[in-house]
């Protein structure tokens, strides 16, 4: 598909390119019985984010660090996670960081509901923005922009307030449930032009030529297929997506991180918009892979506890390895 892609064919319209989201339109097909436990969720989620946010906060973390006890494998994967990055901390130390490590996870769904409920007035309130001239250097004479993120567990509510900063595209997986990809796609349209699925790298390319910001999350293990081997914290072959490389190769977009954090005692968030990443490695992807790795390891090391630890991060493995998740 990305073979096809030459400088010389016509870029499609941004109108169209935004149609793969913008319109997935409510049907009476989402009234139907089968969706009525999970519409009784959305509604329990609206009222609960209702609430002013300091009680959001303490009931999110609390709610979190209950589901500890029904979450046993996500547990063993983050103190496994944890353990492989973290060589270096003390027992207790990883003890404590697990333990917030959910409290956040609970905030998570909470900051759900806020980034797809709140009015952008009620969330203006609660968070602080450094560094929007970055991104506005960024985009100078309508250069694309490859915004670099990672998945901290507020990713939902990070994604509504980039919008409301600076409207952009995102690239996402679709939800399995009908219902639930209606109401997430509602949800981050109201601040953001558009989303493209992640696996349609042709799509990111043309956006990206034509002078846009699209956010696009490197730090997961998305299987073999796409990925190079590279040095993760601790962890020196973490299968990385070689989609950063392919972007930057065919796009020649600049790159920078957005980032979004919780602030403590309960203050709200603050988004940090670094410098354009440059001395990118693009003539080679495993040196591409290591040197992005790294610039996502500093972001993560902003809130380690905020981070998606429940995620295998690790699943894939060189040829012939263990799993590290035994």
């Amino acid at each position: 598909m990305l073979r096809s892609l030459t400088p010389t064919q016509p870029l499609p319209s941004l109108h169209r390119l935004y149609s793969m989201t913008q319109h997935q339109r409510f049907t009476t097909a989402l009234l139907h019985p089968r969706y009525w436990l999970t519409w009784s969720g959305l509604g329990l989620l609206w009222l609960l984010v209702q609430l002013p946010y300091p009680l959001i906060a303490i009931i999110g973390r609390g709610a979190g660090r209950t589901s500890r006890r029904f979450l046993a494998r996500r547990e063993q994967i983050a103190r496994r996670n944890i353990a492989l990055c973290f060589p270096q901390l003390s027992a207790q130390k990883r003890e404590e960081l697990i333990s917030e490590n959910f409290a956040s996870l609970g905030m998570a769904l909470l900051e759900t509901g806020m980034a797809w409920f709140w009015s952008e007035k009620r969330l203006r309130r609660w968070f602080s923005v450094d560094g929007l001239q970055n991104l506005a250097d960024a985009q100078h004479n309508n250069r694309g922009v490859l915004v670099i993120g990672v998945h901290f567990m507020s990713l939902e509510l990070g994604g509504r307030i980039m919008g409301i900063c600076k409207p952009m595209m995102a690239v996402y997986r679709r939800h399995n449930s009908p219902l639930l990809e209606w109401a997430q796609t509602k949800g981050r349209m109201r601040s953001n032009k558009g989303m493209i699925d992640r696996r349609h790298l042709k799509e990111m390319v043309n956006v990206l030529k034509q002078g846009e910001a699209v956010w696009f999350a490197p730090d997961q293990d998305y299987g073999p297929k796409g990925s190079c081997f590279a040095p993760f914290f601790a962890v020196p072959n973490a299968a990385t997506t070689n989609g950063t490389y392919v972007l930057s190769r065919l796009s020649h977009a600049a790159m920078l991180t957005i980032t979004m954090v919780r602030k403590t005692g309960n203050k709200g968030y603050q988004l940090v918009i670094e410098p354009e990443l440059l001395d990118y490695p693009a003539s080679d992807e495993v040196a591409a892979a290591t040197w992005m790795n790294k610039i996502i390891e500093r972001e993560i090391m902003r809130a380690p506890e905020q981070y998606l630890w429940v995620h295998r991060r690790f699943k894939t493995r060189p040829g012939g390895s263990a799993s590290l998740y035994i």
